[in-house]
């Protein structure tokens, strides 16, 4: 995600746990803006002081570390928008959809976090892999939020990263797309893929 959104201009800071490990991934995407013939504006910080001066936060951990990364990260987000991209997989049955009590892991996400926190769901649907091989890509993203503004300005992230965003409802809604990331898992494993979503029938 880093590297396509900082590909399409936008400026990124990368966060982790290690403020020496995202120094060393700002300094690994810079090469590669040098290499494409880019500007742009790429840093690492420790994942607080990265959300204290980032405009979107991006949170993209596994399932087991959700909880612990909300905790840590709750009061440098407020009032931000934060973007949640967390599939409930819990190993080693990750090809089985096991949503959480809650519903969903983006309704876990806004209850710690506060109404002051606008939290939106996409890019479960989305492979690692495709996004890191920066070639170009087809499939929509269902985006779920309960504040429409913040899912459009997820949408146009979306577009960014080379696909179509579309407003899927509340947040509630993200259990369908969490849930499809098991079902996604057991088909790419089937044929050996790396299928996503496409949403037919509209222009």
């Amino acid at each position: 995600l880093a590297r396509r959104r900082a590909l399409a201009g936008y400026p990124v800071v990368i966060g982790s746990r290690s403020a020496e490990s995202a120094a060393k991934a700002a300094e690994a995407l810079k090469d590669l803006l040098r290499e494409k013939g880019v500007q742009g504006a790429v840093s690492g910080a420790e994942n607080v002081e990265a959300a204290k001066v980032a405009e979107i936060v991006v949170l993209t951990v596994p399932f087991s570390q959700h909880a612990g990364a909300l905790a840590a990260l709750r009061d440098a987000v407020q009032g931000k928008l934060v973007l949640d991209t967390t599939a409930p997989l819990v190993p080693p049955r990750v090809g089985t959809v096991q949503l959480p009590a809650s519903g969903s892991a983006a309704v876990s996400t806004q209850a710690p976090l506060g109404e002051g926190v606008s939290v939106v769901s996409a890019l479960q649907t989305v492979a690692a892999d495709k996004l890191q091989a920066l070639e170009p890509m087809e499939g929509d993203v269902l985006v779920c939020g309960n504040q429409r503004e913040s899912c459009d300005r997820v949408i146009e992230l979306a577009r960014a990263t080379g696909l179509r965003g579309l407003y899927a409802g509340p947040l509630a809604n993200s259990a369908a797309s969490e849930a499809l990331t098991s079902v996604l898992i057991t088909i790419n494993r089937q044929f050996k893929c790396q299928a996503g979503i496409k949403v037919v029938g509209f222009r």
